[in-house]
């Protein structure tokens, strides 16, 4: 049995999901965000999702919302089976929920309930988790509380950071929602499982505030914030004056005794910097207008006075 699929997305994150629905010609429509301005010259950019959907000859719609009838009555005239959604950017009222014959399925970047909203990736490896994932869930009207369909676990390790991890989940995320689309294909029904209470956290938004490191905190937590940070917002701090902006750092258990944030050693293997607990080495680091550059690389250019 074929299905007919609306996919509804608009960051990088969702184009291999868009990929596997239209694998076999069943994406009726693609809904994405408008386009909007970016870089520099602030000229209207397509989303990853948009220029994925035209390179695969798919229709593209792009309402600001559904609040209009007219919105819901196009949405109704696709007669699709199921709508995917992946990363839209809208919460979706529960007209748009019930329009399609299957309901709605979203592919989330946790393991829910853990890390409901919208930074999962970041916010599991702040918080130093050893293991996320993907889940594909059919969606309710609440915040990502819908039951648990599928999902598809993936240890965190020490050197992935935001950008490896989010590429690796939506690879997963992929996965995941063509093992559902065969079982519905199969006409099988996915048992849907509540999620439990327990557990339940919130991946708040990310906000280029919480770049600046706060020294008094453990060096771990450091290091983890900087991991999760990379490739945006990247984690920034001052160094003898200059802003930088941090890309790699390993933790050093020793304590200094020193006050946080003083400059413990800089040289070729790195510069050690006194943490709440423990002490931080950087590795890897950008000045403004600069590229990134090792430690050494960085010292060369500008030593340091201890």
């Amino acid at each position: 049995m074929s299905l007919r699929i609306v996919f509804a997305g608009t960051p990088e994150f969702a184009v291999p999901a868009l990929r596997a629905c239209a694998a076999r010609g069943e994406v009726v429509a693609v809904y994405t965000q408008p386009d909007r301005p970016a870089g520099r010259g602030r000229q209207l950019q397509m989303s990853s999702v948009k220029q994925t959907a035209l390179e695969l000859g798919l229709p593209v719609l792009q309402p600001l919302n559904f609040k209009s009838e007219e919105a819901l009555e196009v949405l109704r005239s696709h007669a699709a089976d199921l709508m995917v959604v992946v990363a839209y950017g809208l919460i979706l009222p529960q007209t748009v929920l019930d329009a399609p014959r299957l309901g709605c399925w979203n592919v989330h970047a946790s393991l829910l309930p853990r890390w409901r909203g919208a930074a999962p990736i970041q916010r599991a490896i702040e918080a130093g988790d050893a293991v996320t994932g993907v889940c594909l869930m059919q969606m309710e009207k609440g915040l990502d509380t819908g039951p648990v369909l599928l999902q598809l676990k993936t240890p965190v390790g020490p050197n992935d950071n935001g950008g490896s991890l989010h590429d690796r989940l939506a690879q997963l995320g992929a996965e995941v929602l063509r093992d559902g689309l065969t079982l519905a294909r199969a006409g099988m029904t996915l048992q849907a499982e509540a999620q439990p209470e327990a557990g339940l956290t919130y991946a708040r938004k990310i906000d280029k505030a919480e770049a600046k490191l706060d020294w008094s905190l453990a060096a771990k937590n450091l290091a983890d914030k900087i991991r999760a940070f990379s490739p945006w917002p990247v984690a920034e701090t001052e160094l003898q004056g200059e802003r930088v902006r941090l890309y790699q750092a390993v933790v050093l258990g020793d304590d200094s005794g020193k006050p946080p944030g003083t400059v413990l050693a800089a040289g070729k293997e790195g510069i050690d910097i006194a943490c709440g607990q423990g002490t931080l080495r950087l590795l890897a680091l950008q000045r403004d207008g600069g590229r990134v550059q090792s430690a050494a690389e960085y010292l060369n250019a500008r030593p340091m006075t201890l």
